[in-house]
This record gives structure tokens, C-alpha cells and sequence, in this order.
């Protein structure tokens, strides 16, 4: 098994935030690492009748570009074919869907040390 690298440490504890968030946001989490050969969704969940595929991104700066602009359209697509793959895979295609972005910056102002911003419905 290949050591954990630092930005490996630092997307994993932002996907593990970014769950914890979404749970108290009254979100129903249904996978995590959602993996095909076209792209990877990092947390799928549900908000009442709809299945969302959100991106998480974490920054381990505030001073950097904000995490949503790494969201471009090259992984807007791979994001879109991953949840495809998922719809057929589970037969879903009859279901509402939205893409969201989670955003992670560190603040240690905030009980959780991070600053998050949703964007729901982001492309």
C-alpha cells in the first residue's frame, strides 16, 4: 500500500467534513468515491427526492483561488459520466438530479476549522 501523501490527507479530511456537513443539512448520504473509468463523484446523497453528485474541494489556504474554480467544464464532464454510469448501474434514471460543489477552506473562527460553502445546483 502506497504512503498517504499530504494532499491526499488533506482531501480525505475534507470529503470526511464535507459529509459531516451534509448530514446536519438533512442530506442522506448513499456513496462515497463513486468510481468509473470516466471520473469519480465524491459524495452522492440524497436531499428529499433528489440524488445529488457533489464535488468536494479543499484548499489548505484561504489565499488560493477559490476550490469551486477547479471545478471546470474537463471534470464538469467526467463528473456528468460518472453519474451516468451511477444512474444505469442502480436504475435511476427516472430520478431528479442536481451537481453540487462543496468548498472547504480552512478558518479557525468556525467550530469545525474549516469555512464551507455549498453551491448547490452548480453546473
Amino acid at each position: 500500500m502506497a504512503p498517504i501523501r499530504p494532499r491526499q490527507a488533506l482531501g480525505s479530511a475534507g470529503e470526511k467534513t464535507a459529509a459531516r456537513f451534509l448530514k446536519t443539512q438533512g442530506y442522506r448520504l448513499l456513496a462515497r468515491n463513486f468510481s468509473t473509468p470516466h471520473g469519480e463523484i465524491d459524495i452522492i446523497a440524497a436531499e428529499g427526492d433528489t440524488l445529488c453528485f457533489i464535488e468536494v474541494k479543499t484548499r489548505a489556504r484561504r489565499d488560493a483561488a477559490p476550490p469551486h474554480a477547479a471545478v471546470d467544464r474537463r471534470k464538469q464532464r467526467r463528473i456528468r459520466a460518472a453519474a451516468t454510469a451511477y444512474l444505469t448501474a442502480n436504475r435511476l434514471h427516472d430520478r431528479l438530479c442536481r451537481f453540487d460543489v462543496l468548498s472547504l477552506v480552512p478558518d479557525p473562527d468556525q467550530r469545525s476549522g474549516w469555512a464551507i460553502e455549498l453551491l448547490r445546483d452548480a453546473f
